[in-house]
């Protein structure tokens, strides 16, 4: 790889060294091995489902210790809208309503997509608002055709001539219509976190990672929307944001792992993927910290099911803390005896999900402690868990890990190698799905924040396969945020319902039940 100065100093601009982009196109070169699916992750091996009378008990738990903690929702929101609306700037680029009928487009490109789209028209939160600048712009809109209308409608609300959403932050959509308001998914977060990220103050700290470039929208929406949101939850907000760290970002590389270049010549690189948040997750300190996805919300008569599902989990979280904490301070404290470490081992293994090693009882006592010791002080997270309906993203597996002892993890489709047949059927084997619905404890038993990034498995990530300027390139991903850059951390998986998992991946999806006011008629 030749290195000009120019490169040099575009590498130290980003917080980059030479010897980090070496070793990135290193990666690419040697490529990053697929893991080793052992077994899918299923109730009662490695997902507990818990009864009625055990939730009700970590509820009780979680409310009568919350006023005493810290806690703050960190909230994923950089994303754009602009995946939302796939299939529409298609119909934008494909459709030509002065040569064919939209039945006939619909028909021929099997565009259901579109058919759901205009069947749910009016019940779109932006409707009004789009329909208003319509027919100021077209007065006789009525009198179109079908397709004419659909297309001057879905021009008049993707592109920049009218209300642009193509370009806006996923946070700052129009999600929800009330009746006397028109909510975006940032909204709705705040409503949510009312529910269960409250102290004693009545204060609620939320903080989002976003795109720089829209920080002044979010601030400027926080503006609008404050007074109403805390007079309706009688609950005041401290806000923060943070960016994806410019040194978070990888090399992009050619077919032949040489580096990608732009058209100027200047070297081409990436935003790391999710996984580069656990650098702003890092900055972080609190008590409890939940994690959960711009995107997945409901409107607000579905809410206190979602924070009663919150307080579940974050329950677990102390229940579980309470006990590593306990454990911890009975290691320093004094040498446990043989019945102690019978105990000890059993809470690991039923309680944890760690696997010990097949020799572990002839261990000397000195590597059994420090066994012990290192596999408790770690950062906790409690995951929920939704049956998996055939979404994309991640689940949960136990996986072979380096030492060759069975893990438990959160796993993404690119990390499992599907020519396998054996991978292949263990991965049809699934029952459940990562939602991202995570409760996590970075403090350690003395009540010091953890190093995260201590904790980041570097050889978890993927490498993908992209285009710029009709060239293939190469990019790497980052260990996603809640896969390989937690993949050290004690993690125990918990069965929520669906009714939890309301995500907004299309446009469409904003057609459902939960994120309906009033349902159809």
């Amino acid at each position: 790889m030749n290195i000009t100065d120019k490169d040099i100093k575009l590498i130290k601009s980003k917080g980059l060294t030479v010897d980090k982009v070496f070793s990135q196109i290193e990666i690419f070169k040697n490529e990053i091995p697929f893991v080793a699916l052992r077994s899918a992750a299923t109730l009662d091996n490695g997902i507990l489902k818990l009864s009625e009378h055990y939730q009700s008990e970590l509820t009780k738990l979680y409310d009568s210790r919350v006023e005493n903690l810290e806690t703050i929702k960190f909230v994923p929101a950089s994303g754009a809208a602009t995946r939302m609306f796939k299939d529409l700037f298609r119909f934008l680029d494909n459709y030509d309503f002065k040569k064919e009928s939209l039945n006939s487009y619909t028909n021929h490109e099997k565009a259901n997509a579109i058919r759901l789209f205009l069947i749910g028209l009016e019940k779109f939160p932006f409707y009004a608002t789009i329909m208003e600048k319509v027919k100021n712009a077209y007065p006789k809109f009525q009198s179109l055709s079908e397709g004419k209308q659909l297309y001057i409608f879905v021009e008049m609300m993707l592109k920049e001539k009218g209300l642009n959403y193509g370009t806006f932050p996923k946070g700052l959509f129009p999600f929800h219509k009330y009746t006397d308001s028109i909510s975006t998914s940032f909204e709705e977060h705040l409503y949510e976190a009312a529910g269960y990220n409250t102290n004693d103050k009545g204060e609620s700290t939320l903080h989002f990672t976003i795109s720089k470039d829209h920080l002044d929208a979010f601030k400027e929406e926080f503006e609008r929307i404050k007074k109403r949101v805390e007079k309706k939850t009688n609950t005041s907000f401290r806000i923060t944001y943070s960016f994806q760290k410019p040194e978070t970002d990888t090399i992009a590389v050619t077919e032949d792992n040489e580096p990608f270049r732009k058209e100027d010549g200047s070297l081409l690189f990436r935003p790391g993927g999710h996984g580069a948040l656990i650098e702003n997750l890092n900055d972080l300190d609190a008590d409890i910290i939940y994690i959960k996805n711009i995107d997945n919300v409901v409107v607000r008569k579905y809410q206190d099911e979602v924070s009663a599902y919150k307080k579940i989990l974050a329950g677990k979280l102390i229940e579980v803390q309470d006990e590593v904490f306990r454990i911890l301070n009975a290691i320093d404290q004094q040498n446990p005896s043989e019945a102690e470490l019978i105990d000890i081992k059993k809470f690991l293994v039923k309680q944890l999900n760690v696997r010990l090693p097949l020799d572990f009882d002839k261990f000397s006592e000195k590597y059994k402690l420090q066994f012990l010791r290192e596999s408790l002080d770690r950062p906790i997270r409690v995951c929920g868990m939704v049956i998996n309906e055939g979404e994309p993203g991640g689940g949960p597996f136990w996986v072979k890990d380096e030492n060759g002892r069975q893990v438990l993890q959160i796993i993404e489709a690119p990390q499992i190698d599907k020519s396998d047949r054996r991978q292949a059927d263990i991965l049809g084997r699934a029952t459940h799905f990562n939602p991202v619905d995570l409760v996590c404890g970075v403090r350690d038993y003395q009540g010091k924040k953890f190093d995260l990034l201590q904790y980041v498995d570097p050889e978890a990530g993927f490498i993908t396969e992209k285009t710029m300027d009709g060239k293939i390139l190469k990019a790497l991903e980052l260990p996603g945020l809640w896969n390989g850059a937690m993949s050290n951390w004690i993690s125990v998986f918990v069965e929520v319902p669906l009714t939890t998992f309301n995500p907004v991946k299309t446009v469409n999806d904003l057609l459902k039940s939960a994120h309906q006011v009033t349902l159809f008629s």
